[in-house]
C-alpha cells in the first residue's frame, strides 16, 4: 500500500510539475481553439468563455486534475477561476490538457462564477483531436483518443447543455480511466 501512496505521489508530480512547466499562454490556446472548427464559431455568438490553457490530470486508482485560467465576457478578461478534480476509479497514467468552457447567455455566466460551481461527473465534453473527436465526461471515461497536437484539432460536434458547451485539447500523456468524479470550479473577480 506504501509503494502504491508512492507510486502516485510521484506521478501527480510529474504530471502537473510537466503541466506548469508548459507554457501557459492563453493566447496560444484561445488561438488552437478558435482554429479547431465548431469550437471557433463560438467565439462570435457566446456571452463569455472560462479559458484554462493547461490543466494537469493523473491517477492510480484515486486521481486528480487542477489548472488555473481566466473568465472572460466579450474578449475581455473578467476573472480567474481554478478547476480541481478528484476522481475514484479505475484510472492510470497522466496527461495534460487545454479546456474552455463557453457562456451561452449571462445566466449561464452568472452561475458559474457564482462562487463554487461544479459539474456533474456527467457533463460532457467535446474533446479535440486532431483525427478523432469523441465526447468524454468530465469524470473520465472508458474511450481512448489521440491527438496531433493544438495546431492541427478539429471539433466534429457540440453544441450547449444547460447554457454552457465544453471543449478540451489534449496537449501530452497518457491516461486510461473509468472513475467518477465531478469538476469543481472557483472564481475570483479581478
Amino acid at each position: 500500500m506504501k509503494n502504491l501512496i508512492k507510486s502516485f505521489a510521484v506521478l501527480l508530480a510529474v504530471t502537473f510539475g510537466a503541466a506548469t512547466a508548459q507554457a501557459d499562454s492563453y493566447s496560444e490556446a484561445k488561438a488552437s481553439f478558435q482554429n479547431a472548427g465548431e469550437s471557433g464559431e463560438f467565439f462570435k455568438s457566446a456571452y463569455g468563455y472560462a479559458l484554462f490553457p493547461t490543466i494537469g490530470k493523473g491517477g492510480i486508482g484515486i486521481g486528480g486534475a487542477h489548472g488555473k485560467g481566466k473568465v472572460y465576457v466579450h474578449g475581455n478578461a473578467v476573472g480567474e477561476s481554478t478547476m480541481t478534480q478528484v476522481t475514484v476509479g479505475f484510472q492510470l497514467g497522466g496527461q495534460a490538457y487545454s479546456q474552455i468552457i463557453f457562456f451561452e447567455d449571462q445566466r449561464a455566466f452568472e452561475q458559474f462564477t457564482s462562487g463554487n460551481f461544479e459539474f456533474s461527473a456527467q457533463a460532457t465534453a467535446v474533446a479535440i483531436t486532431a483525427g478523432v473527436s469523441a465526447e468524454a465526461n468530465t469524470g473520465g471515461g472508458t474511450a481512448a483518443g489521440a491527438s496531433g497536437g493544438s495546431n492541427n484539432a478539429q471539433t466534429s460536434h457540440g453544441g450547449y447543455r444547460k447554457g454552457m458547451a465544453i471543449f478540451t485539447i489534449a496537449k501530452g500523456g497518457l491516461m486510461y480511466e473509468a472513475a467518477l468524479g465531478g469538476q469543481k470550479f472557483t472564481y475570483k473577480p479581478l
